[in-house]
């Protein structure tokens, strides 16, 4: 209980001393570096959630420069440094339950993940129509797993579109980390709230996973098309069939109002694995999802909306990789919004999920959660989420309805 109550003051002193920050914040360094520009450049109101300048410079596939010279020859165009970021997560959790025991005991005692991820993120342009992103592990006590994430985007441009092939490996975000850029939950990573699977619809079904394959990509001011091969396994090669998934979205500006509207479809059945009985995987979900960025008064907004379906699984047939329940679909629709109370600076949000769990009662699985997140400077945030849980299927008085997490993020 002692060094539960140090580590929360700890978190306090630091907030605290925060305030006193001077505004001129540093950038997230890798990308910041590379172009010379600061976070917010590319961030809505904070990390990560995408604005439209980010959607461009991650739809070039991370190669826009500007802030470094290049080294430059026949068919080379690089950085004169390789960039890259330490990333690390610190976080507090706390559940309510009454139960003492093994690892749910601990986080209903307060659990202290320190850290909850650390990385290093070593990422860039590799070439004038080649970036790369690369996410290395310093966590994982299996060093073949380090190799965390990875996607080497091959970007061409013709009439204002972008277009091009994205291979890429994920060990939890799914084939949406081939190329994403709404900040709805469609992928893990991106979304403005913490707690992923209380805030968004994709999330709660089940869509980060292992994945590797290779996207292709349109993308344009005005929106972004995706088609992915791929495999539900993390760095495995795959005989196939692979699955599919598609991704496509709108981002038009309206009255100043950056928005975006889209669906996701997963699909397909695979194979994998030799011999004359190899592993079957088979995918089959829907979401819809749409996004508002923009101000009320002087104060930044920015509102985010999901649905998505899984479908049931057959009884005779492979199960469903998102929902392996056979008598119902899995669905969740969640719609959240977050506003920046002292611009730059502090955020408030509030989000509410209400799921159902494919369970032959089909029971609701709903969450509420609010938020703030205070941006001591661009690169280092303190966040804080509180989610409840109600519904048919709310958690046992032994697991607790309720989830608190005080959240450290920097990145250097």
């Amino acid at each position: 209980m002692k060094k539960t109550l140090l580590f929360v003051a700890a978190f306090l002193f630091v907030f605290a001393a925060t305030l006193y920050t001077a505004r001129e914040a540093s950038a997230l360094p890798a990308f910041a570096r590379q172009t010379g520009m600061a976070c917010n450049a590319c961030h809505f109101q904070h990390f990560p959630t995408l604005n439209a300048f980010g959607r461009m410079f991650k739809s070039g596939g991370y190669t826009q420069a500007g802030g470094e010279s290049l080294v430059e020859g026949d068919h080379l165009s690089i950085p004169a440094t390789l960039n890259m970021s330490l990333i690390a997560k610190m976080r507090y959790q706390k559940r309510n339950g009454d139960d003492q025991t093994g690892d749910a005991g601990e986080l209903n005692k307060g659990q202290v993940q320190f850290p909850d991820e650390a990385a290093l993120m070593v990422g860039g342009r590799g070439g004038e129509h080649l970036g790369f992103l690369l996410e290395l592990s310093l966590t994982d006590a299996d060093s073949a797993n380090r190799f965390t994430s990875f996607k080497a985007p091959i970007i061409f441009e013709a009439f204002d579109t972008k277009l091009g092939a994205v291979p890429f490996t994920t060990d939890t975000a799914g084939p949406s980390y081939s190329f994403e850029l709404l900040n709805t939950g469609a992928q893990r990573m991106q979304r403005p709230i913490e707690h992923r699977t209380e805030t968004s619809a994709q999330q709660y079904i089940g869509t980060g996973m292992a994945a590797t394959g290779v996207a292709f990509i349109a993308s344009h001011p005005m929106g972004f098309v995706n088609y992915t091969i791929w495999s539900p396994v993390h760095g495995t090669n795959s005989t196939g069939p692979y699955l599919n998934y598609v991704r496509a979205a709108v981002t038009p500006t309206v009255a100043g109002w950056d928005l975006g509207a889209g669906f996701q479809v997963w699909s397909g059945t695979s194979k994998r694995g030799p011999g004359a009985a190899p592993t079957r995987e088979k995918a089959e979900a829907w979401a819809l999802d749409a996004q508002a960025q923009g101000t009320v008064g002087d104060l930044p907004l920015g509102v985010y909306a999901s649905y998505a379906n899984a479908s049931k699984s057959s009884a005779t047939d492979v199960a469903n990789l998102f929902n392996t329940n056979t008598a119902n679909d899995k669905t969740a629709w969640a719609l959240s919004a977050e506003l920046g109370v002292i611009p730059h600076k502090l955020t408030a949000a509030a989000a509410y999920r209400a799921g159902r769990n494919g369970s032959a009662t089909l029971q609701h699985e709903n969450a509420t959660t609010l938020g703030l997140v205070y941006e001591a400077m661009q690169n280092f945030e303190v966040q804080l989420n509180h989610s409840w849980y109600t519904g048919d299927a709310k958690p046992s008085p032994a697991d607790g309805n309720m989830l608190t997490t005080l959240m450290l993020f920097a990145a250097f």
